[in-house]
């Protein structure tokens, strides 16, 4: 995990921790280098159910997830640099990911991920919400790309009002968030 790519310092302060992830115990932080080998068991966590479909032996799944890890977060540090990337924990333990671009034209969710269990209890839509609040103030909308095959994701945007767009690719649909909308 040495080798990896620091995260980017950032002048400006993270996103503060929505009340609704407050109020059941998360906080939102800013990522350093220790987070690295969590951040890797949560891209293997999302990637749990394709890889259980891989009749590969065990240490070639584990090499193949920490390889793809480096590229991604590699990408993420060099194509986004004045991103904040940030955590997600709760009692210590780190739940998830949210990568926030905050920059004009349009805020970038450039990649929002949580834990198999923390899953489905609202965590990701308050992200996203405060998200919106703060672009709408800024007269921004909020951009991001969803994995195609990911309906529950797809439907979790849908309903905050995010519309499919041109720009993505055959993996990835490209939604965004229009300023003025609630």
């Amino acid at each position: 995990m040495s080798g990896l790519l620091p995260f980017p310092a950032r002048g400006q302060p993270a996103v503060e921790t929505p009340a609704y992830l407050q109020g059941r115990g998360f906080v939102l932080r800013t990522a350093h280098h220790g987070d690295l080998p969590a951040l890797l068991a949560l891209y293997a966590d999302t990637r749990a159910a394709e890889m259980a479909r891989v009749a590969w032996p065990a240490v070639a799944k584990q090499g193949f997830l920490a390889q793809q890890f480096e590229l991604q977060h590699r990408h993420y540090v060099l194509h986004y640099a004045d991103a904040d990337f940030m955590v997600i924990e709760r009692d210590g333990r780190l739940c998830g990911r949210y990568y926030l671009r905050r920059t004009a034209p349009e805020h970038l969710v450039v990649d929002i991920s949580l834990l198999a269990d923390c899953r489905g209890q609202g965590l990701g839509a308050a992200l996203i919400r405060a998200t919106q609040a703060e672009a709408q103030a800024l007269g921004r909308g909020v951009g991001l790309h969803v994995v195609r095959d990911n309906a529950g994701a797809r439907r979790l945007y849908e309903r905050l009002g995010f519309q499919a767009c041109d720009g993505g690719s055959d993996t990835h649909q490209r939604m965004r968030w229009p300023p003025g909308l609630s």
